[in-house]
């Protein structure tokens, strides 16, 4: 049969008692009864299966038993007050390493905005970052895997946080062409180039209607090599607007094609909403976002 697992109030108690060598003593400076203090102490030896202090008239001395378990037991102690400073320290001052997730693309144009001015005003915080779709991104922050998110149409869920940060249109996008010049997919041979498996695109594409035949497709999971090749002329993009603007200024939009509205947000678990750096992180960018 496995033993009882002592209580902090046990070890701090035996603690006590070990230093000061008299149960009476022990117990007015903890501010309880002599005899809370004996029947604590008992349960204490129960637990351990060892006796640990050798009574006498004149007080208490620990048994070799004792004396290991007082080693132990300091040693535990002083972890937990360094456990608990960190902790403190965690709530009160910017430091420690920190993770901050984000889709590829949208790393590209939001992590500039903000990590130079938060990274040079605290010394002592470190970033990690990490890239993915949005959705497995969010669902690294509810994990605790990631600490602070920009996420693209989060889901709700009961232990996040989410704050809109601004939203962003999906269209099509294509390599600037002559006034009077008809849009690619308008012609015979178009071609759209895109990420089959977002459900901007899916929306976008269920929308779409061909005049004469269905465009070939191209592929791509990367939106910044959908850009480069729309905006050499390969064919029309389904892209982001803030993902398009910042990648090619050659690129415009296709008037009257399908809008599907993205979502930023930023994403934090509820618990880390009282952390020092996850309170200075989600500041910095809000602050980014409204400039």
């Amino acid at each position: 049969m496995t033993s009882a697992i002592p209580s902090p109030a046990e070890i701090n108690y035996f603690m006590e008692a070990a230093t000061t060598g008299n149960f009476s003593r022990a117990a007015a400076r903890l501010g309880i009864s002599q005899p809370s203090l004996s029947a604590a102490m008992v349960r204490l030896e129960d637990s351990v299966g060892a006796k640990l202090f050798l009574r006498s008239r004149r007080g208490v001395e620990l048994t070799r038993s004792g004396r290991q378990l007082f080693e132990h037991s300091q040693r535990l102690m002083n972890a937990w007050l360094e456990l608990q400073n960190s902790a403190v320290a965690a709530t009160e001052e910017v430091q420690g390493k920190y993770t901050i997730g984000a889709h590829p693309s949208v790393a590209l144009y939001t992590l500039g905005g903000f990590l130079p001015e938060v990274l040079h005003k605290n010394p002592n915080l470190n970033i990690n970052l990490r890239h993915d779709l949005s959705r497995r991104i969010t669902e690294n922050v509810i994990q605790g895997e990631i600490d602070v998110a920009i996420a693209v149409n989060p889901r709700p869920h009961p232990d996040l946080i989410i704050s809109r940060l601004t939203t962003d249109d999906v269209t099509l996008w294509q390599k600037a062409t002559k006034r009077g010049q008809k849009p690619q997919l308008q012609k015979r041979e178009g071609i759209l180039i895109c990420d089959t498996g977002l459900i901007q695109t899916q929306a976008i594409m269920k929308r779409l209607k061909f005049p004469q035949a269905t465009p070939r497709i191209i592929e791509s999971s990367n939106l910044e090599v959908i850009c480069e090749l729309t905006a050499a002329g390969v064919g029309v993009g389904i892209l982001p607007t803030r993902v398009a603007q910042r990648a090619s200024s050659s690129l415009v939009k296709i008037h009257g094609a399908p809008v599907f509205r993205d979502e930023i947000c930023l994403v934090i678990r509820a618990e880390q909403r009282k952390v020092a750096a996850i309170r200075c992180l989600t500041a910095a960018i809000k602050k980014s976002f409204e400039s």
